[in-house]
């Protein structure tokens, strides 16, 4: 039985935070959702949602709505940098939805907000009014906003990035620059023409650098990603404006598609690559995370998005499954259930951070053979076929981990 008369406040308007606002609606539970910005402005480009996440927009209502938009990856391909030889391509389409009952979708942010935006009841969503620090009680959490008044509920969720405010409440610890940036721009679709007949998404990786692009928007704009090392260490969080010829400058020498699609946008934003040490727990008293705030991973697995998705389906389905005024047992169990695989994910994604960048040499001509050797989807059954949600009905060793009852207020 959901503790349905439990206030809950979520921070943040991304993806986790608007999955999560709706789920837990539909569950019965007072949702509230505080997103810093005054308007609804999506922020990026394209973004990836692998079946494991896209099995959960499914079950949100919304497979219509995606097919509208989204494009079908038919492969991702890889290649090298300079004269384009390929290393491996690994077949998607058709065979996704048969092995992991779901496409491999390929959208642009925006598309998926507005997607997500409809899907949320009217009401609970308050614009212009960001978390700027929470109070702890012992039967309530204050939050501070941004237009100077506070609020309190009994449970906050933080999906406020990997920035969070929320997460000082549960970690002190600080975002991690990786060494890398990237810059994201938009082009028209006609600069990559075999889209047209191969939807894919193309990963090109060379000595300190690697580009991916794919079709976005129906097909109609292709989105790329420029990620290359960069040593200065900024404390700062958002991304600036960048510049095409940076681009250009940087990607001299390699091969003429790559060229093509850096320096044919008008305008590009560059952003620096921050993730965190993963922590020891996600939730304390009555402040719990999910997405971003709770486990930043690096895109190089494509999994920030989806591990939100599934984040968000398996917090809601705890805070379902409690114990009438139980919330504590419930965020507790959804720690527990999700930190082993946030944790895989993360650690994957930072080892592909070195990998992708290797000089040319003996360990990347390692890298290419064993990229080759794996040209299937069955190696990838641990992140796509992984159902969240199951997790949850699954028998679970040992008992909850001892904390103070968490009631709902009357």
């Amino acid at each position: 039985m959901a503790p349905s008369k439990a206030q809950v406040a979520i921070v943040g308007g991304g993806v986790a935070g608007l999955v999560t606002a709706t789920l837990l609606h539909g569950h019965g539970m007072d949702v509230r959702l505080f997103e810093r910005t005054p308007v609804w402005g999506a922020v990026g480009a394209g973004i990836q949602l692998s079946p494991n996440g896209v099995r959960v927009l499914h079950r949100l209502g919304l497979a219509d709505a995606l097919a509208r938009t989204a494009v079908r990856a038919g492969a991702v391909e890889t290649r090298r940098w300079d004269d384009g030889s390929p290393i491996s391509r690994v077949p998607h389409g058709t065979l996704c939805d048969e092995r992991f009952g779901a496409p491999y979708y390929l959208i642009h942010r925006a598309d998926l907000q507005r997607c997500l935006v409809s899907a949320v009841p009217e009401g609970i969503v308050e614009l212009g009014r960001g978390c700027t620090r929470l109070v702890q009680r012992p039967d309530t959490v204050e939050l501070h906003l941004t237009d100077g008044s506070v609020t309190t509920a009994d449970l906050v969720i933080g999906a406020d990035g990997v920035h969070s405010v929320v997460r000082r409440a549960v970690v002190d610890d600080a975002p991690r620059h990786s060494g890398y940036s990237v810059h994201r721009g938009l082009v028209p679709a006609e600069v990559v023409p075999s889209f047209a007949h191969d939807p894919r998404v193309m990963f090109w990786l060379g000595p300190g650098r690697h580009v991916t692009y794919y079709p976005v928007a129906g097909g109609d704009t292709v989105h790329f990603s420029a990620v290359g090392a960069d040593p200065d260490t900024p404390s700062g969080s958002s991304s600036a404006p960048g510049a095409v010829e940076d681009l250009d400058a940087a990607f001299a020498g390699w091969h003429e598609e790559v060229r093509r699609v850096v320096t044919a946008a008008t305008s590009v934003t560059r952003w620096n690559l921050f993730d965190r040490d993963m922590a020891d727990r996600y939730a304390t008293g009555r402040v719990v995370l999910l997405g971003d705030a709770a486990h930043p991973t690096l895109p190089y697995l494509s999994q920030g998005a989806n591990q939100a998705l599934e984040d968000a389906e398996v917090l809601a389905r705890c805070l379902k499954e409690a114990r009438p005024g139980d919330l504590t047992g419930a965020v507790r169990r959804y720690e527990r259930l999700r930190m082993p695989r946030t944790a895989d994910v993360h650690r994957r994604a930072r080892a592909l951070g070195r990998t992708f960048h290797l000089p040319d040499g003996t360990h990347q001509e390692r890298r290419d053979r064993e990229m080759r050797a794996r040209q299937d989807l069955e190696h990838l059954d641990w992140l796509y076929g992984h159902e969240a949600v199951a997790t949850t009905t699954a028998p679970e060793p040992g008992r909850e981990p001892s904390a103070g009852r968490l009631t709902a207020r009357p």
